[in-house]
């Protein structure tokens, strides 16, 4: 048969009832005919709970060490992994990401995969048909020493190796049953979707939707990665990612993603000259501040506001940053707005309908909700929100775009 990675969350190894749960799963799969090699992640609130115990200890440690002991997390939720199968009688063993021959970048704690050497998973799938469990959100750099790719990273990992090993099928099972035109916990008559574009599911994973890391999603669409996202918890299909999928019925859009981690800074006053938007913004990018959505009103009495947002943790080192080149900006004074929130719809229908933006404008007009900002490409639109609207402004959009 093929070669499948398969990749299971933290949810979905919380405990031992659930790592049972992984370990049939990829029985089954390998039952049926199909080499495989399963990523998992750390269980639970393992990394969280890790961080935690390194804040009691040293709260400014390195983040070489922090590595080292978050990778820890992955390592355990593998061996038991491996001693489920074990217990199953089915040929199995665990590898760390380096013994994998997962090589990375030195960014610790947001490291990139820059070649995996795919010699060992080979030749442990080739003796014996053996089963290979490795750890996910990990790898080695060229010093020798651990790193981990942030959060999210596990997705990565299985998306990497599935490219590296042109493995037929990537399989990234989570608690929830696919991807959905919006998070379900929020609204409860989110459909799935049995088919998304590469496109799309990067929007929507850059956009706040939980499902997939963005950085995956690059790594699919880049290296043609067959990619499909499924629950843990049913067996149900799950919904596929791909370079073109079916359009959907009676809408131009896939999917509404809120994003909390945002926060709103405005420089008042800033005196109307050319260069000062270069200025503002170089000095945020040289201290690696992102910025996203930026609002720039028009002069008055020689003097312009600019608005613009960050993530919510960049919005305090952001606001010091300017504040310290004030002499130069020649402003009056910065606001900070931390209770906002982005809400955004994302679409490749888009291109080849008018009057989306305007859809999504009227429900939140007819739900009473003021917009702040507004932001465009060719497959979404994002606005800026009082974060206190979050709930009834996905609601609202989604009901116009899905339920009429």
């Amino acid at each position: 048969m093929g070669l499948i990675v398969q990749k299971f969350g933290g949810s979905s190894v919380a405990n031992a009832e659930r790592l049972r749960n992984v370990a049939r799963i990829i029985a089954e799969t390998y039952r049926a005919g199909h080499q495989v090699v399963a990523v998992l992640s750390a269980q639970g609130d393992t990394t969280d709970d890790l961080i935690d115990k390194a804040m009691e200890i040293n709260p400014k440690a390195s983040k070489r060490e922090m590595d080292m002991l978050l990778s820890t997390g992955e390592q355990i939720s593998c061996s038991l992994c491996a001693m489920a199968l074990e217990a199953m009688g089915l040929p199995v063993v665990s590898l760390t990401g380096w013994q994998a021959g997962v090589q990375t970048n030195s960014a610790y704690g947001s490291a990139r995969v820059k070649k995996i050497r795919t010699e060992r998973i080979q030749s442990e799938l080739d003796r014996n048909h053996t089963i290979v469990i490795v750890t996910g959100f990990q790898g080695i750099n060229k010093f020798g020493d651990i790193t981990t790719l942030g959060r999210g990273g596990s997705d990565t990992s299985a998306v990497a190796l599935a490219a590296s090993l042109k493995a037929d099928l990537c399989q990234i099972y989570t608690d929830v049953e696919g991807v959905y035109t919006a998070d379900p916990r929020v609204v409860p008559n989110a459909k799935k979707l049995e088919e998304i574009t590469f496109d799309e599911m990067l929007e929507l994973a850059s956009l706040g939707a939980q499902v997939l890391h963005n950085r995956s999603v690059e790594m699919a669409k880049k290296y043609r990665v067959n990619l499909e996202v499924l629950s843990s918890f049913a067996n149900k299909p799950g919904t596929k990612v791909k370079e073109v999928a079916k359009n959907m019925e009676k809408t131009q859009i896939s999917g509404v993603a809120k994003d909390k981690n945002v926060a709103r800074l405005a420089l008042v006053g800033v005196e109307d000259k050319p260069g000062i938007a270069y200025q503002v913004f170089s000095l945020l990018g040289k201290d690696n501040i992102n910025v996203d959505i930026i609002l720039q009103s028009i002069g008055r009495a020689g003097t312009k506001d600019i608005s613009f947002t960050v993530k919510r943790d960049d919005a305090d080192r952001a606001k010091e940053l300017l504040e310290t080149h004030k002499g130069n900006l020649e402003f009056d004074h910065i606001d900070v707005d931390k209770e906002v929130v982005k809400v955004s719809i994302v679409g490749a229908g888009m291109l080849d309908n008018a009057g989306i933006a305007a859809t999504m404008f009227g429900a939140l007009y007819d739900a009473d909700i003021n917009i702040q900002m507004i932001s465009t490409s060719e497959i979404k639109v994002s606005v800026l929100l009082d974060e206190a609207d979050t709930s009834r402004a996905v609601q609202a959009i989604h009901d116009r775009f899905f339920d009429e």
